[in-house]
C-alpha cells in the first residue's frame, strides 16, 4: 500500500540526515586530527598513548556506532486515551448511557493508537478571493488495523465522562507493521 512506504519516509529521512551530520562531524574532527599529526597543534596524551582528540573521536565513532547497530524499527510500548461523555449517548437508561460512553471512549483510544502506528492523512483546501481567505477546510483520516490492544483502565473522570487507556506492545506493533509492508 502506499500509506506503507510513506511511514517509513519520515524515519529513514531522520536516520539518513543523522547519518550525514555524524559524517560531517567525523570528517571535521578528521582534519583536526591530520592538523594535530601535522604538528600544527599540541594535543595532550595520556598513559595510553591517545592524544584526547583521538579519544573523543574514538567515544564519538563508538556513538555511532552503537546507534547504528540498534535496531530502527525498535518500537516502544504505545499507549492512547480515550474520553467521552456519557450524556451525549444514546441509550434509555443511566446505565446504557454509560455502557455506550465506555465504548465511545475506547474507539477514540483505538483511533489513537491507529493514528500512532500507521499515520494521519491530511487534506485541506483553502479558497481565496481578492486577496482574502473565503473558505478554509480540512479533514484528517486514519486508517489501519489494531490488534492486540489491551485495555489498562476504565475510569470516570468526573461526573458525566469516562477515560479509557489502551496499551499495545511493542511485539504486536512489529507484528502489525510486518504485515502491513508485505501487503504493500
Amino acid at each position: 500500500m502506499q500509506k506503507t512506504s510513506m511511514l517509513n519516509t519520515p524515519k529513514r529521512n531522520t536516520l539518513i540526515t543523522f547519518a550525514a551530520l555524524m559524517a560531517a562531524s567525523l570528517a571535521v574532527s578528521g582534519c583536526q586530527l591530520a592538523d594535530s599529526l601535522s604538528g600544527k597543534s599540541a594535543m595532550s596524551t595520556s598513559g595510553t598513548g591517545l592524544s584526547t582528540l583521538e579519544q573523543s573521536q574514538a567515544t564519538s565513532l563508538a556513538s555511532v556506532a552503537e546507534v547504528f547497530d540498534a535496531g530502527a524499527d525498535e518500537i516502544p510500548t504505545l499507549t492512547a486515551v480515550g474520553y467521552a461523555v456519557v450524556s451525549s449517548q444514546p441509550g434509555r437508561s443511566d446505565a446504557q448511557k454509560r455502557l455506550m460512553a465506555i465504548r465511545s471512549a475506547r474507539m477514540v483510544a483505538m483511533r489513537d493508537l491507529a493514528e500512532q502506528i500507521h499515520g494521519l492523512q491530511v487534506d485541506s483546501s483553502t479558497t481565496v478571493i481578492d486577496l482574502m481567505v473565503q473558505n478554509d477546510t480540512f479533514r484528517g483520516v486514519v486508517s489501519g488495523t489494531i490488534r492486540g490492544a489491551r485495555t489498562v483502565r476504565i475510569n470516570p473522570t468526573g461526573s458525566d465522562t469516562y477515560e479509557i487507556v489502551l496499551e499495545i506492545d511493542r511485539d504486536m506493533i512489529a507484528h502489525l507493521m510486518g504485515s502491513a509492508r508485505s501487503v504493500g
